[in-house]
């Protein structure tokens, strides 16, 4: 998992958006982004410094561009 700052993950997203590059995203609880790819590889993010309002929108721009994204929420045990 790489660790990174929320504009270096942006700047990261954009080539593969562009090029239709994801398949699916999900983001954790944790702000943990896993990207899986249609040659079936998968990276995953751990962003550190970003707002929940910076994360929807990426979420809703990802979904834009034709990512299905699956949010994950915290489970009540």
């Amino acid at each position: 998992m790489n660790t990174c700052r929320f504009n270096d993950f942006i700047q990261t997203l954009k080539p593969w958006l562009n090029d239709s590059y994801i398949h699916q995203a999900s983001l954790s609880a944790e702000s943990v982004f896993t990207l899986t790819f249609v040659d079936g590889g998968c990276k995953t993010f751990q962003i550190d410094d970003c707002s929940s309002e910076q994360l929807e929108h990426t979420i809703v721009h990802m979904e834009k561009n034709g990512v299905q994204v699956i949010r994950q929420t915290k489970s009540h045990s």
